[in-house]
């Protein structure tokens, strides 16, 4: 027997040999997300915004597009900024026209930063997200490009831009056709004596109450959603932010950590929008529970129940003491994570 042909049958052999189970599998493709987001309002929009760009430089997830349901002109830019400081300064973002919320907050104090020449500190290319395109015409193009069944968008602000896409000609029938789940941070499905207030209003639903009605009973493919409960559960530690991100002299989510509540940091915040996004990329690390499958309605205050209904569209999230913890633990790594390319 000739010699390669004698090294290529013990090769054979050897992997004929080998465990089904231990042979080499094929990398799972990149979870494909699209990141919906008031940023802005709170600063857990900025910290899911990391995160994203953490499991995009480990394989774990590709973000097509970020869309913003916040109405102010420095909100697109500070998502610019964080996607060029992660090194992904092409990812498409589209803004909101006629929204809900128009005031600055810390994303306006990120962008307007100045070194002492008076340059700009972060690098990007949109100064004003009134130069943006709008978001549901990015929703459309963007979705379209894509694998049928391949998309999981995650929102975590308001339901506008998301309920306008369902309005557009073709738009529950692009999403039955793209999307495979849709991740919400809204409402509260806790303990009714635990709410924190008597018929609590969840942000996110109560800003605008039309556009989550018209989600929650229109929307052609499953929901999870997160509520007030969870993220208020998991706090992230400014420990953290005064000592995992000291690697560059200036970090636009420590910077804009820092910002929204300035003279009150330290302080540790709930990481309401970070579950949505970590439960995006991560279905089944154990993170989360999910509750049985039925039904959120949101009435005409804005206060969303459940049902539970066999073959139910909808799940809520739950997190036990432990699960919180791990998710923190996992939080923490990923949103301070150094970017793999600048």
């Amino acid at each position: 027997m000739r010699p390669i042909v004698r090294h290529l049958a013990r090769a054979a052999l050897a992997a004929a040999l080998v465990p089904p189970a231990a042979r080499a599998q094929p990398a799972p493709s990149p979870q494909r997300v699209i990141f919906d987001t008031d940023m802005g309002n709170d600063v857990d929009d900025a910290l899911a915004l990391a995160v994203l760009h953490a499991l995009e430089s480990r394989g774990e997830c590709r973000l097509l597009a970020v869309t913003v349901t916040k109405d102010e002109p420095y909100a697109a830019p500070y998502v610019d900024i964080v996607n060029t400081f992660y090194g992904r300064p092409d990812i498409p973002v589209g803004v909101v026209r006629g929204g809900v919320t128009p005031s600055a907050d810390f994303q306006t104090t990120v962008a307007g930063m100045r070194d002492a020449s008076g340059r700009a500190v972060y690098a990007h290319d949109l100064v004003d997200g009134r130069q943006a395109p709008e978001a549901t015409a990015v929703l459309r193009r963007v979705l379209a490009e894509q694998p049928d069944g391949s998309v999981v968008i995650v929102q975590t602000g308001f339901s506008t831009n998301l309920a306008r896409l369902l309005d557009a000609p073709g738009g529950p029938e692009l999403v039955a056709r793209k999307v495979r789940v849709l991740q919400v941070m809204a409402g509260y499905f806790g303990a009714p004596d635990r709410a924190p207030s008597p018929g609590f209003v969840e942000f996110n639903v109560g800003q605008d109450v039309a556009s989550a009605r018209a989600l929650f009973a229109r929307w052609p493919t499953p929901i999870e959603v997160s509520g007030f409960e969870v993220g208020a559960a998991i706090l992230y530690p400014a420990a953290s932010i005064e000592r995992d991100y000291g690697y560059v002299a200036h970090h636009p989510v420590r910077d804009g950590y820092v910002a929204y509540r300035g003279a009150r940091f330290p302080y540790d915040r709930p990481t309401w929008d970070v579950t949505s996004a970590l439960m995006a990329v991560r279905p089944d690390h154990g993170y989360f529970g999910r509750s049985a499958q039925g039904r959120v309605t949101v009435d005409e205050r804005g206060r969303v129940s459940f049902r539970q209904e066999p073959g139910g569209p909808h799940r809520f999230l739950t997190v036990s003491p432990e699960q919180a913890i791990r998710a923190r633990e996992a939080m923490v790594l990923l949103a301070s994570q150094p970017p793999d390319r600048r």
